[in-house]
């Protein structure tokens, strides 16, 4: 089980580091569009600090494998969104995306939900899931990626329009692109299951067999082309968060369910891990809201 606490953490770091090179990297890149993905990803690949950053990503997703592996996804996916507090302190440092008073107060919510999570797992009694009926894996895949690429597509529509306006905040990108790693986190969760490090044809035998790898071959390219025209529209230490947080949510819901997971049955635990991973959510939505206007008051003309 520490392992698996330990992959996460690891993951967080990698993850976190990612995105802020690649958020660097695309400044100094033109602009991007989903029209033209071959454009984009020649873009891409001419900037040695983007796949610096792209290969620290792929070695997060390699730690995902070990997490999936060994702790319930509930439970990981409680661990992930802690990832995000490093983010935003990176934003700050690297990006110079100043944090909020109410970033910072997210940031030590976040911290608190990372505790209540560790503290409710206990390994003699936690359930891993390995497998899930393919058909319902393929259903659900299928309706959340219908989801996500309309509601891109949708954003893109009312960023188009609003060219001369305020540049949009990329609530409606983050959660798009959010839907679409949901589904690639319930890839990696079938694939982890089926890796037998002592049997590697074996195992790639068996994966072919199964939805999974097709998944997360679609899921990854498409969360590619969405993922950097997001980010180099709008604030990291936004997108990201918003992206983390339906991804997280959507993986523990319907990962759990399809995986045959269950919660803990001890009421302390339980108690521990629900309000661990609703802090995490609760605090990274409110992130997402605008910042409260200051009401000004009238001024008054001396006569």
């Amino acid at each position: 089980m520490w392992w698996g606490v330990a992959a996460a953490l690891s993951a967080n770091v990698l993850y976190s580091s990612g995105f802020v090179l690649e958020k660097r990297a695309l400044s100094g890149i033109p602009a991007l569009s989903v029209r033209r993905p071959l454009r984009l990803v020649r873009l891409l690949l001419g900037s040695p600090l983007w796949i610096g950053g792209s290969l620290a990503l792929a070695a997060g997703f390699g730690a995902q494998l070990v997490v999936y592996r060994t702790l319930p996804m509930a439970a990981a996916q409680g661990l992930f969104v802690s990832g995000l507090v490093l983010l935003l302190l990176l934003s700050s440092l690297i990006l110079g995306e100043r944090l909020s008073r109410r970033e910072r107060y997210a940031t030590a919510g976040i911290l608190a939900a990372l505790l209540m999570v560790v503290a409710s797992l206990r390994q003699d009694a936690d359930v891993v899931g390995d497998s899930a009926s393919a058909v319902s894996v393929l259903a659900l895949s299928g309706v959340t990626l219908l989801a996500g690429f309309r509601l891109y597509a949708v954003a893109e529509r009312r960023t188009a329009r609003r060219q001369h306006a305020a540049p949009p905040t990329g609530i409606a990108y983050a959660v798009a692109v959010g839907l679409i790693y949901g589904v690639s986190s319930l890839a990696i969760k079938g694939i982890s299951a089926r890796l037998a490090p002592d049997a590697p044809l074996a195992s790639a035998l068996s994966l072919a067999a199964t939805p999974y790898p097709y998944l997360l071959l679609i899921t990854g390219a498409g969360g590619l082309v969405l993922s950097q025209t997001a980010l180099q529209r709008c604030r990291a230490s936004l997108v990201v968060p918003v992206c983390t947080t339906t991804s997280c949510l959507y993986t523990a819901t319907v990962g759990t369910l399809a995986f045959g997971e269950s919660l803990p049955q001890d009421p302390i635990r339980l108690v521990l891990l629900l309000a661990g991973a609703s802090l995490a959510v609760s605090v990274l939505l409110a992130l997402s809201l605008p910042p409260a206007q200051k009401s000004e008051k009238p001024s008054h003309e001396v006569r």
